[in-house]
C-alpha cells in the first residue's frame, strides 16, 4: 500500500467489503427519502426518449505506480487519451486518481481530444481538510475546462469509506476493508460520518463547480442522491441471466435523476466474473515475486463477454454513461508464465508488457486485449 497514491486494483475488496455491511448501513440509515420504482414503471420509464446509453467510455488512473517507469507520464498518457479516442472509440473517459497536476493534464489532454470529462480526485488517508482542499482544487479546474466549453463532470470522490480515515476504523483502505469485512465497526456511526463527510465533500464541490456533479458509490452504499445531479454506482456484479441485473439496478432510477455506472468491470480469468469486486484477490504478494493462486486458466474471451453483455443490459435500461474500469495496470504485467501472470488479475483492457521480468524499464508498452477490441466494436457503432 502506498502512503498517498491508492491503486484502486489493490482494494476493489471493498465492494465486497461495503456489500457485506450493506444490511446493516440500510437499516441505520432507513430514514434516507425515495421509494423504489416498481419495475414495470421503472422499465417502462427507461423506454422513454433517446435509445441507449449517452456517453460509453473507461476509467484512466493517474497515479504513483509501485516503479518510476510505472507512474504516471505525461508522454505516455498523451498517448493513451489519443488511442482511447481513436481506436477505442470511448465519448469519454473518467480521469480518476490523486495529484492535481496530474488530474489537470489529463483532463485538458482528454478534453482537447474532444472527449468528454469525468473529473474525479482522490486523495488517500490524509485529513480531511486535505482531502476537501485537494477536491476544491480539482474542482476548480473541471469549472475552468467547462467555461471552456469542454463537456465535463465533476465526481467529488469515490467510496469515501474506503478512502476516507474515520468513517470506519483503520489508518489505511485494506486496514478499514478488514475491519468491515471483520465486523469490527458501528454501522450507524458509519452511516452518520459518511454522510457528514459527503455532505462537506458536496458543499466544497458545489462552491467551485457549476457543471452536474456526482459522486462514485459502492453498490451498496447509502448517498443521499439529493445533493447530487447524477446517481453514480461502481458496479461489480455478476448474475447469470439479463433481468437479474435490470432488477438489482432498477431501484437508482427511483431518484428520477441520470444513472451512471461509473465503475464496471472483471480480471483475465474464467470464472473471474463470478467474483465480482474480488476478482483481483488470487495473487499471493507475500511471494517473492509475487505469484498467482491456484491454477487459473487465462480467459480474455471472458472479460469481453462480461463487458459488453453488460453494455447491452445499461443501453437497455437507457442509462446515462457506463465507464469501464480499467484502461490499464502497469504494475499487473502480462507474463507467458501463468504462475506469475498478474495480468490475470487485472480489470485493465490491455495487457502491459515488461522490458524484463523484474523490471519494467522505461520501455514497457501494453497490447490490446480482446476486451479492448470488442468495446472498440460496441463504441465505433455509436460514434456521434
Amino acid at each position: 500500500m502506498r502512503g498517498r497514491g491508492i491503486s484502486r486494483a489493490r482494494f476493489l475488496a471493498g465492494a465486497g467489503a461495503l456489500g457485506a455491511v450493506g444490511a446493516a448501513a440500510t437499516v441505520a440509515a432507513s430514514g434516507a427519502s425515495g421509494a423504489p420504482l416498481t419495475s414495470g414503471r421503472a422499465e417502462a420509464r427507461s423506454r422513454r426518449g433517446p435509445t441507449g446509453l449517452t456517453y460509453r467510455g473507461v476509467g484512466y488512473e493517474v497515479i504513483d505506480g509501485e516503479t518510476p517507469a510505472t507512474s504516471w507520464s505525461a508522454a505516455r498518457m498523451r498517448k493513451d487519451i489519443q488511442t482511447i479516442k481513436n481506436d477505442l472509440h470511448a465519448g469519454s473517459v473518467s480521469v480518476f486518481g490523486d495529484g492535481v497536476d496530474r488530474l489537470k493534464a489529463t483532463s485538458s489532454e482528454a478534453a482537447e481530444r474532444g472527449l468528454h470529462v469525468w473529473l474525479q480526485p482522490r486523495l488517500a488517508d490524509v485529513s480531511h481538510q486535505d482531502i476537501l482542499d485537494h477536491l476544491a482544487e480539482t474542482g476548480r479546474h473541471a469549472e475552468q475546462l467547462r467555461r471552456q466549453g469542454a463537456g465535463v463532470h465533476l465526481s467529488v470522490g469515490a467510496e469515501f469509506v474506503l478512502f476516507v480515515p474515520g468513517i470506519v476504523p483503520g489508518d489505511n483502505a485494506l486496514e478499514r476493508v478488514k475491519n468491515m469485512l471483520d465486523g469490527n465497526f458501528d454501522p450507524e456511526k458509519m452511516v452518520r460520518r459518511l454522510r457528514e463527510f459527503t455532505a462537506r465533500a458536496a458543499k466544497v464541490g458545489r462552491s467551485v463547480f457549476k457543471g452536474r456533479m456526482t459522486y462514485g458509490a459502492a453498490q451498496d452504499e447509502e448517498v443521499d442522491w439529493d445533493l447530487f445531479d447524477l446517481v453514480s454506482v461502481n458496479y461489480y456484479a455478476y448474475h447469470p441471466n439479463r433481468a437479474d441485473y435490470v432488477r438489482e439496478l432498477t431501484p437508482f432510477l427511483r431518484w428520477r435523476k441520470p444513472v451512471v455506472i461509473s465503475e464496471f468491470g472483471t480480471c483475465t480469468f474464467k470464472g473471474a466474473p463470478e467474483q465480482g469486486g474480488m476478482g483481483w484477490n488470487v495473487v499471493d504478494y507475500d511471494k517473492d515475486p509475487p505469484e498467482i493462486v491456484g491454477d487459473l486458466v487465462r480467459s480474455e474471451r471472458t472479460q469481453a463477454t462480461y463487458l459488453t453483455d453488460l453494455l447491452n443490459v445499461f443501453e437497455s435500461m437507457n442509462l446515462y454513461a457506463a465507464l469501464v474500469y480499467q484502461f490499464v495496470t502497469p504494475d499487473a504485467p502480462h507474463r507467458t508464465n501463468p504462475r506469475y501472470d498478474l495480468d490475470l488479475a487485472s480489470y485493465g483492457i490491455v495487457r502491459p508488457i515488461w522490458k524484463t521480468f523484474e523490471d519494467p524499464t522505461p520501455h514497457w508498452h501494453w497490447e490490446p486485449k480482446e476486451a479492448f477490441h470488442a468495446l472498440s466494436q460496441h463504441y465505433g457503432r455509436h460514434i456521434r
